[in-house]
């Protein structure tokens, strides 16, 4: 972390933890108040979002527009119009065409982030390819597309990464907050820290002598640090995978593949005729059919579920093999909750803050029955003294990205 901090280029090189400043300066402090808008990109759906924000209270009203494969793979002129489009069409249906609305910009793929309101796309993921937007700054684009719409009432103050959002939504509610997990399909975490230790910072130091960090974490262990307690499964895992030798860490903790990990297991000790009377079915052969669903629901404990997943993999299970599926599942998400405790604590030792609230979103969290727990143990393990809670975030890139964009016109009227 200090590496990915240091003012020196060979340093931050090394460090495959980038240490991205969000540019987010302060904490809601519930002054805030008014009208926001949010734009929450990140999928095959986009939301536009109202939020109104009065005596600490926060009121939602959303609108979900489609994205189809034809927009997703045009180009920045058709894209983002169509995105501006959108907008326009949800100010007039709330009729805030005659105000200037503060607009936050959830924009959740690899960018790198220039100020709070610029930053460059470093490349397109999740099937999106439109033409003309790799390393070009999205917010400006963005801009360019409300101008030609003569869309006049919408000002983008701020580009928001989901962990950000994350903390800042949870923060309006808890002053606690000192970092933002992130526990779904992937994983990332970010914390505020002193500018004394963010030796690249050459901005303007400003009212605020701190700032929230992208740690972009899941890129941990790309370097090698982590082979000591690689398997064979997770090597298996990374051969596979569309980045093989990247985000090491995220391979070893998010919902995109403790599923997969769960099912190499299960292969390997059918080969080994330790499950299933070393007969595979079909389903189970097949890369991607072991869902992380299906370990959340047999670490429920629940017979039905269990009986489900059975049947969805067509296999016939004894007893016996039932409770080494329950093992294995348990192993699988044991490991993914303490390694994420393990990056959590890092944080909390690094900021001193022993007291304080951890802001978490994300479906591993939030559907798995026992990651929190499972962490929550790790932690009084690893920081035996400390009181830290771990809180849900409800709806990070919607109301946190509202709730930047709050902090920063703000910032900007004072």
């Amino acid at each position: 972390m200090d590496n990915g901090l240091s003012a020196d280029p060979k340093a931050r090189e090394n460090s495959p933890i980038k240490m991205l400043p969000t540019y987010v300066r302060r904490m809601p402090d519930g002054s805030e108040s008014g009208d926001f808008l949010a734009l929450d990109l990140g999928g095959t759906n986009f939301r536009v979002l109202l939020v109104q924000v009065l005596n600490g209270k926060v009121h939602m009203e959303s609108e979900i527009f489609p994205l189809d494969q034809t927009l997703m793979t045009s180009d920045s002129i058709t894209l983002f119009d169509y995105i501006a489009d959108c907008i326009t069409l949800f100010v007039k249906k709330k009729s805030l065409q005659d105000k200037t609305l503060p607009l936050g910009f959830t924009f959740s793929f690899p960018v790198q982030q220039l100020s709070l309101t610029s930053g460059l796309l470093i490349r397109w993921t999740k099937g999106f390819s439109a033409g003309g937007v790799e390393g070009e700054d999205v917010v400006r684009l963005l801009k360019d597309a409300l101008h030609r719409k003569n869309s006049h009432s919408v000002d983008v103050v701020a580009l928001v990464n989901d962990t950000t959002g994350t903390m800042m939504a949870c923060g309006f509610d808890d002053r606690n907050v000192i970092a933002g997990l992130i526990l779904g399909t992937g994983t990332n975490a970010c914390y505020m820290e002193s500018l004394d230790n963010v030796k690249k910072w050459n901005e303007e130091r400003g009212c605020s002598n701190e700032v929230i960090i992208n740690t972009e974490w899941g890129a941990f262990g790309d370097s090698g640090v982590l082979n000591w307690i690689i398997t064979e499964h997770d090597k298996k895992i990374d051969v596979e995978s569309i980045n093989p030798g990247q985000q090491v860490f995220e391979k070893m903790i998010s919902g995109m593949y403790l599923g997969e990990l769960a099912r190499h297991i299960c292969m390997d000790l059918i080969h080994r005729g330790l499950l299933l009377n070393g007969i595979a079915s079909n389903k189970l052969k097949t890369k991607g059919s072991f869902l992380t669903k299906f370990v959340s629901d047999i670490e429920s404990g629940d017979e039905n579920k269990l009986q489900q997943v059975l049947k969805e993999l067509d296999v016939k299970a004894t007893a016996r093999d039932q409770e080494i599926l329950r093992h294995i599942c348990t192993a699988v998400s044991k490991r993914a909750a303490r390694l994420a405790s393990a990056g959590l604590a890092t944080i909390v030792k690094k900021t001193k803050a022993y007291n304080s609230t951890i802001a978490i979103d994300g479906t591993l969290f939030k559907k798995h029955p026992k990651f929190k727990p499972y962490m929550q143990e790790a932690l009084k393990e690893l920081l035996p003294d400390s009181h830290l809670k771990l809180m849900l975030s409800e709806d990070g890139s919607g109301k946190g990205a509202a709730l930047i964009a709050a902090v920063a016109a703000h910032t900007k009227s004072h």
